[in-house]
């Protein structure tokens, strides 16, 4: 396990991303500290996300749309 300062890790960028090939980095700016990982999959891969509730519970555009004129409506007849 490697850590260190975002300073340091600006300056050598590509050591850290070899070595995170190996072994766990971390980057610690100000009180956080960021986790260096390491994927084979392509970006396209990662972004296609097995459905979670999230999207289960997710509405179309047009139904935002629509409920959202509604809820618009509502507001201004009432005035």
């Amino acid at each position: 396990m490697t850590v260190v300062s975002s300073k340091e890790f600006v300056s050598n960028d590509g050591k850290y991303f070899d070595m995170a090939l190996n072994e766990q980095v971390f980057v610690k700016r100000g009180n956080n500290i960021f986790h260096i990982t390491c994927s084979n999959m392509n970006i396209k891969e990662q972004a296609i996300l097995e459905p979670d509730d999230d999207l289960r519970t997710a509405i179309t555009k047009e139904e935002f749309k629509a409920k959202a004129h509604g809820i618009i409506h509502n507001f201004f007849a009432n005035r």
